[in-house]
């Protein structure tokens, strides 16, 4: 991971707990939601969690209002693209409105900024089931935050039928987008409870904490 990290994906591909995952077992500084699209499985929803393992949450609820849902975006979301001593995540909604939002760092990124910017997929969801539909994804995304897609995630469950084929079907077809827009697989995503191995997946492969889902899921 470079020091900044941008994770996209639609709604259901599980970037918000990818973002967790990764902020807690890395270390991070901070961990930025710049989710104002989607009310559910919000980061803030971990506060107490984050705040335990030296994460600092920077919410895009107004403080001490965490039953809002205002559009509204903390100033503190600068900070990590100005104190260089902080890695942090950024956890940004997976729509053409929500990837327009880091263009409001436009100012401070430059093509030394050590920052990645990941797209989580998984291809159980109707919007990103084919390689058409997620290469489409991509170019939204890319065009509306300004920012060139790095890595692509492999997150494909189907909740508890989860196995290790089910995630061999999204490796699957992420190895074809891949192919057509030379962007690597950077992470595959497993449930603690299925075992994978590694040699049959590609980027680096991890188990996946669920932090927000709840068990019922």
């Amino acid at each position: 991971m470079k020091r900044l990290t941008v994770i996209s994906g639609h709604y259901g591909a599980g970037k918000t707990e990818i973002a967790v995952n990764l902020a807690i077992d890395f270390k991070l500084d901070a961990l930025i939601d710049l989710d104002v699209v989607n009310p559910y499985f919000r980061s803030r929803s971990v506060h107490d969690l984050l705040t335990r393992h030296g994460v600092d949450l920077i919410e895009s609820s107004l403080p001490r209002s965490s039953g809002s849902d205002l559009p509204y975006i903390s100033a503190g979301s600068r900070r990590p693209f100005i104190d260089t001593s902080l890695r942090a995540v950024y956890d940004l909604a997976g729509t053409k409105a929500g990837a327009k939002l880091m263009r409001q760092f436009s100012s401070l990124i430059d093509a030394e900024t050590p920052l990645d910017f990941f797209v989580v997929i998984n291809v159980f969801r109707p919007e990103t089931s084919t390689t058409e539909k997620i290469v489409s994804l991509i170019q939204t995304l890319e065009g509306a935050a300004q920012l060139r897609v790095s890595g692509l995630v492999n997150n494909s469950n189907l909740m508890r039928e989860t196995d290790a084929s089910t995630i061999q079907q999204g490796e699957s077809i992420l190895r074809e987008v891949s192919a057509e827009t030379d962007i690597p697989i950077v992470y595959t995503f497993h449930p603690e409870n299925v075992d994978v191995k590694e040699s049959d997946f590609s980027g680096t492969v991890r188990p996946l904490r669920r932090y927000l889902a709840k068990t019922w899921l």
